[in-house]
């Protein structure tokens, strides 16, 4: 038995993590990516519950990055990066509810090489940045492109290969009234750029409003932890999504869920407290759903705890703070 017919998803979903429907955004379908998550532009398409979504999606520079040779800041329109597909509209999703989004696979498109990462000026977690104002001159740019193959990884030079570890760096959900950038990480999701958010997981976003209005895009072929120099092996991808609505289960936050453990996601500046907002959500989830005491999951958590940072670049930091499944 698939653990999926014991997740959230399936138990608590209006289709039981039931494959109702199938639909297709390819990038003509799509027409114009958006680089704002907001209620403001028309759903793409409108689905019910248990719609299987296979969506063409661009590399975070909307494949503007075509050769070694390239400069970013030449050539990038900042702040127009990670174009989103959507939004796409959920019936029967109303504020207060939950989306849940089973991300089921994840494949590169496009001509090889497929993988861009950059330096780029005052962007990135070890350098001056228009927040983090120095005196240092900015480092030099560059650009690497990078073959991506599912099977054999990611070519990083003739020594080196990296293995293709697929997850969506942009996903989140349209807030209720506000217009936010498509760079920044919150409440609703965005730009978390949290590597759990991978194939064969399943993440939960508030609904903010009708229809919910999912947005996705910036799907990375492989990131560590903290996204360092601020840009991933960015690609093009052929992504296949399942979509469920959990009606009445009200979320502050995104959370997650995979075969092994449960996660809550936090997103804020300075860094601690995007820690403190994943482990505050946690503890109170343990103590809502799992049976444990409030004081008590903060006790276990002191002892069993883990924390993932997704990015440590962007306007705000992502952390998810997670606990294993075996505990509950």
């Amino acid at each position: 038995m698939s653990w999926l017919e014991t997740s959230i998803l399936a138990t608590r979903g209006e289709a039981a993590g039931k494959a109702l429907s199938e639909h297709t955004i390819t990038e003509a379908e799509q027409g114009t990516y958006h680089y704002v998550y907001g209620p403001y532009v028309d759903p793409v398409i409108e689905v019910d519950p248990g719609a299987v979504v296979t969506v063409e999606t661009h590399d975070a520079f909307e494949g503007r990055i075509k050769h070694e040779t390239d400069k970013p800041s030449e050539i990038l329109n900042f702040p127009y990066l990670n174009p989103q597909n959507g939004p796409i509209y959920v019936n029967g999703a109303e504020k207060g509810d939950c989306l849940a989004v089973y991300i089921k696979s994840m494949v590169p498109r496009g001509p090889q090489p497929a993988g861009t990462t950059v330096i780029m000026p005052d962007f990135g977690g070890l350098v001056s940045t228009g927040d983090t104002a120095l005196l240092n001159p900015p480092l030099p740019e560059r650009v690497r492109k990078l073959h991506v193959d599912p099977d054999t990884g990611v070519r990083w030079n003739s020594r080196l290969t990296i293995p293709y570890q697929p997850f969506i760096g942009t996903i989140g959900t349209s807030p209720e009234i506000e217009a936010i950038t498509s760079l920044q990480p919150d409440y609703y999701g965005g730009n978390m750029d949290l590597p759990d958010v991978r194939v064969g997981a399943v993440i939960y976003l508030p609904v903010n409003t009708p229809g919910a209005l999912l947005y996705l895009g910036d799907c990375h072929a492989a990131q560590g932890d903290g996204e360092l120099c601020g840009v991933a092996v960015e690609h093009p991808t052929v992504t296949t999504i399942q979509i469920d609505l959990i009606k009445g289960w009200t979320l502050k936050w995104p959370r997650l869920e995979t075969e092994d453990f449960i996660m809550t996601i936090g997103s804020a500046k300075p860094m601690e407290d995007a820690a403190r907002i994943a482990y505050r959500e946690l503890v109170r989830w343990m103590a809502s759903d799992y049976g444990f005491e409030e004081i008590d999951a903060y006790m276990f958590l002191t002892q069993t705890g883990r924390v993932r940072l997704g990015n440590m670049v962007d306007p705000k930091y992502t952390l998810g703070a997670s606990v294993q499944k075996h505990y509950l």
